[in-house]
């Protein structure tokens, strides 16, 4: 029992001091990468309707799936963001190997820092603590008429305007609001 009191005691003893603290800080969240089946990525875009008129930002996109499939499947223009470099590169070869690297943009950013005003459909499979942290700036960000879609995750009290289950998975859909 000894062994365990000075690791706890300095734990609760950091913990004090940071809520202590009068500076405001911002807690990194780290969603874990999950690649989205291709039946649940056929199913968002479907969910949202995408279209060639459409310019589609997946936040967190990992291997780039979603926005290549919306370019191959649909000739709609996509903006993957993600923070890991490797999966950056990762998607970029995917786009060259899929011929869709003209209208697809691969970027290494923070979701919370990339410029995401020019989407017309946002897809997300993140952690539902990011996606209700996310929130605000997507209703802020947006224009009214953007849809939203999500992979098993939903946006807290923010109720879907539209729900699907395919092979097992939660999609969600949201609408941003007139202002």
């Amino acid at each position: 029992m000894r062994l365990f009191a000075l690791p706890l005691l300095g734990l609760l003893y950091l913990c004090v001091a940071s809520a202590q603290s009068s500076e405001p800080r911002e807690v990194q969240i780290n969603t874990p990468y999950l690649a989205t089946p291709p039946e649940v990525v056929t199913g968002m875009l479907e969910l949202a309707g995408v279209s060639a008129r459409d310019v589609v930002y997946d936040l967190g996109c990992g291997d780039g799936r979603i926005v290549i499939a919306a370019a191959r499947t649909y000739g709609a223009r996509g903006v993957g963001i993600d923070l890991n470099p490797a999966r950056i590169d990762e998607a970029r070869a995917n786009a060259r190997s899929a011929a869709v690297s003209g209208l697809v943009h691969l970027e290494v950013n923070d979701l919370f820092d990339a410029d995401i005003r020019g989407a017309t459909v946002v897809a997300l499979y993140l952690l539902p603590e990011v996606n209700v942290r996310l929130r605000p700036r997507l209703l802020r960000e947006l224009r009214p008429g953007t849809r939203i879609v999500s992979h098993n995750f939903g946006m807290g009290d923010w109720k879907p305007d539209k729900e699907t289950v395919i092979a097992g998975e939660h999609i969600y859909l949201w609408t941003v609001p007139q202002r």
